[in-house]
Parts: C-alpha cells; sequence; structure tokens
C-alpha cells in the first residue's frame, strides 16, 4: 500500500499557512495541470504568492518547478505538445483568457533565463530594446534614462557606463547575467521570473546576483527556480517543494527548512534523496 501523504490532503493542511501571509496575493494558481503529450508534468498544484516578495521553487531535477514557472508567462505557449488546464490568475485575472495577448502578459512578467543570453548588440542597445518595441519612451533622451536606471537597479551601471557602445557578449558572466536582469526590468515589469539564474555563475557572480535580489523585491514580486536550498533559504521569503509533478509543500522559507509538515521534504532538505 502507498503510505505517502494525499497531495491534496496536504494542501488542505498547508491552508492555515496561506492564510497567514503578510502581503497581498499577486499570483494564484489553482489545480494547474501540465502535459506533454501524453505525458502529465504536474499534477493539481495550488500555490499563492504574495507580491513584492522572493519565493523559491525548489525540488530535484525534473519535478516540475520550472514546468510551472513557465506556465507563468505562458512561455509553454511555444511547446505544440504541451496542454496547461487549472487556473492561473494574476490580481485576480486569468492570464489564459483566450482575449489576453501572451506578448502583453509577458511585458507583465519578465523572465531571466539559467544560461545569460544577451543579445549581440551593444550594452546600450540590450536594455533599449523592450522599451523601443513597447513605446516605452518618447525621445532619445527618456530612453537614455530608462537605460541609465535599468542598469543601476541591477547594479551594473558603475561597471559599464563607458562602455555603453560596447557589445553585451563582451563582459563576464556575472555582468551578463546582470545585464539581462536590467533588460527584463526596463520594460517595468510586475513580476519576474528567474530559472535558476545562478548556476551558470561562479560564487562571487552569484552573490552579487543574490544581493540583487534582495534590492529587487521591494518594487518587483520575484519568484525563482534553484537547485540550491542554500540560495533558497538566503533569497526568499516562501518556498515551494515540489516533488514528482506534485506541489508537496508551501510555506515561509524558515518554516519549511526547520518545520517541514511532509516527510517527503524533510528527507529532501536532509539530503536523503534529490
Amino acid at each position: 500500500m502507498d503510505m505517502r501523504p494525499d497531495p491534496l490532503v496536504m494542501m488542505t493542511t498547508q491552508a492555515p499557512t496561506h492564510a497567514t501571509l503578510s502581503a497581498p496575493t499577486k499570483v494564484a494558481a489553482k489545480n494547474v495541470n501540465v502535459f506533454y503529450g501524453a505525458k502529465q508534468a504536474l499534477t493539481n498544484v495550488s500555490v499563492e504568492i504574495p507580491e513584492k516578495s522572493v519565493t523559491a521553487f525548489i525540488g530535484p531535477s525534473g519535478c516540475g518547478k520550472s514546468t510551472f514557472l513557465r506556465c507563468i508567462n505562458r512561455m509553454n505557449d511555444t511547446v505544440d505538445s504541451c496542454r496547461v488546464e487549472g487556473l492561473i490568475q494574476i490580481d485576480g485575472k486569468d492570464i489564459y483568457d483566450p482575449a489576453l495577448d501572451p506578448v502583453q502578459l509577458r511585458a507583465r512578467v519578465g523572465m531571466v533565463f539559467q544560461k545569460p543570453n544577451p543579445f549581440p548588440k551593444s550594452v546600450y542597445d540590450n536594455v533599449a530594446y523592450g522599451p523601443r518595441i513597447h513605446g516605452l519612451s518618447r525621445s532619445k533622451a527618456e530612453l537614455d534614462q530608462i537605460v541609465e536606471q535599468s542598469l543601476r537597479k541591477a547594479s551594473l551601471w558603475e561597471e559599464v557606463k563607458d562602455r555603453l557602445s560596447d557589445s553585451g557578449t563582451g563582459l563576464s558572466g556575472g555582468q551578463q547575467q546582470r545585464l539581462c536582469i536590467a533588460r527584463t526590468i526596463a520594460i517595468n515589469p510586475e513580476i519576474i521570473l528567474m530559472d535558476e539564474p545562478c548556476s551558470a555563475l561562479d560564487p562571487i557572480a552569484t552573490a552579487r546576483i543574490e544581493e540583487l535580489m534582495e534590492e529587487l523585491r521591494k518594487n518587483f514580486t520575484m519568484i525563482i527556480v534553484t537547485h540550491s536550498m542554500q540560495q533558497a533559504a538566503r533569497v526568499s521569503q516562501r518556498t515551494a517543494f515540489f516533488h514528482l509533478g506534485i506541489l508537496v509543500e508551501t510555506g515561509s522559507t524558515s518554516d519549511i527548512f526547520t518545520n517541514p509538515v511532509d516527510k517527503r521534504t524533510q528527507d529532501y532538505i536532509t539530503g536523503r534523496f534529490g
């Protein structure tokens, strides 16, 4: 007999934790199922994510955390075999409403990927790209200001202010990732998704990105996927643990790491699997 806790019972167990969210809910998911062809990648995922905070998704490789992250900006729409069921809302509005333009959604929900991917353009043009295509500036002076502010918010301005015409691909790995963050925030999104943003970086560059996350959460709702439990513990206020396509448990980061409800969470955090 399978003695593992029923995931739906677990969600009921965690409901009091949800009720104690101190910030308003920015993203709410209810009974989300994701399929790639006949294979089910996520099963009945329900979670609430508060605004202006860092929420970390943790779990073993292939557990569904990146799949769920990509549901929040509908990146899975680009995969022909992918089908998403259930409800995902931002500010109470269904993001899978057929009337909603995914391009406009992605302007509200920015994404930073695992490997730095600056455009083969100048540092300036990397950051200016989004504001240009979305018509966010009316003059060169306004665009200059957006570029500078975005680079400052990404803690990169002092390092590149004399190199704005140089190629973004010529920067170090950590600088390239901060350039990608500057490019993301240049269009002033409400939510920033980060899919293992430090996995390709050295420890010093990783520390810079983590410091940046702490600063950015004052203005943005941030959701990160990380393979590093230490990173989740350092940067996030809330943590969600995924296993085999199920959201096993979610709560404050301190509760998840020191007093998990589910034995699977305990086993993962203490290194018994994963």
